[in-house]
């Protein structure tokens, strides 16, 4: 059975998948109160926030792989004052390619403070050319720091 036909569509899908939500946030409610009570974490925000995030950079209704949850992801960590992101890309990951790389210039449109790069990580991908591209990535994170403390 696929998952699609166990959620149904319409009412049925979305109690199902709300009922989900409402187990997951149980199970995790213990590590979440620990996590609001730190003083050096953050509690992740709820998923209806990414999702409210991740709308300006594409469609909801993306369900492959991590599907909208990965461009909400990014856009919560901008958001939250991180705005230097790698975003790893492992063994040719079908979601990391066509959404990850795929909301990068619209979240640097959104969040000009963004400083977002995409490595590959996998057997084609040369070392040489990921730490470049890491490298890169924190040059422009050092020297766009170095600009905040000047002005």
């Amino acid at each position: 059975m696929h998952w699609s036909e166990f959620l149904g569509t319409g009412k049925t899908g979305a109690f199902v998948a709300n009922s989900a939500i409402r187990v997951i946030r149980m199970v995790r409610k213990t590590a979440l109160e620990a996590l609001e009570n730190s003083k050096r974490f953050e509690a992740p925000m709820p998923i209806e926030k990414i999702a409210d995030l991740a709308r300006p950079l594409l469609s909801i209704g993306n369900q492959y792989g991590e599907g909208w949850f990965l461009a909400g992801e990014m856009a919560e960590l901008i958001s939250s004052g991180v705005p230097n992101i790698v975003c790893i890309q492992p063994f040719a990951c079908l979601p990391n390619h066509v959404v990850g790389k795929g909301v990068i210039k619209q979240l640097r449109k959104l969040y000009p403070a963004s400083n977002v790069v995409a490595v590959d990580y996998d057997p084609g991908a040369s070392e040489v050319n990921q730490l470049n591209r890491i490298k890169l990535m924190l040059s422009v994170a050092k020297k766009r720091l170095e600009e905040n403390e000047n002005s």
